[in-house]
């Protein structure tokens, strides 16, 4: 059994107003310091496999096809083996 961490955030040519607007809230609270934000999403999934490249490919597709969108955002993947 794998350990997915996935994290899907905006490409950067896309505009994160969100972002923009997390960085407008640090600046007007004195923190100056803060430069560009972007907003993302991070997943965990359990992937119940004993063979990582099968559970490297099947997490790259479930990304490619629901967990991000792939014309405005990349993602990136960590998979860790589970203990036990």
């Amino acid at each position: 059994m794998f350990k997915a961490t996935v994290y899907v955030t905006l490409r950067e040519s896309v505009l994160d107003p969100q972002g923009n607007a997390v960085q407008e809230s640090l600046h007007s609270l004195g923190y100056d310091e803060v430069g560009e934000v972007r907003i993302g999403k991070y997943m965990e999934l359990e992937i119940n496999s004993d063979d990582q490249k099968a559970a490297e490919e099947r997490v790259s597709d479930m990304c490619e096809k629901l967990l991000a969108n792939t014309v405005i955002e990349d993602f990136r993947f960590d998979l860790n083996k589970m203990e036990g």
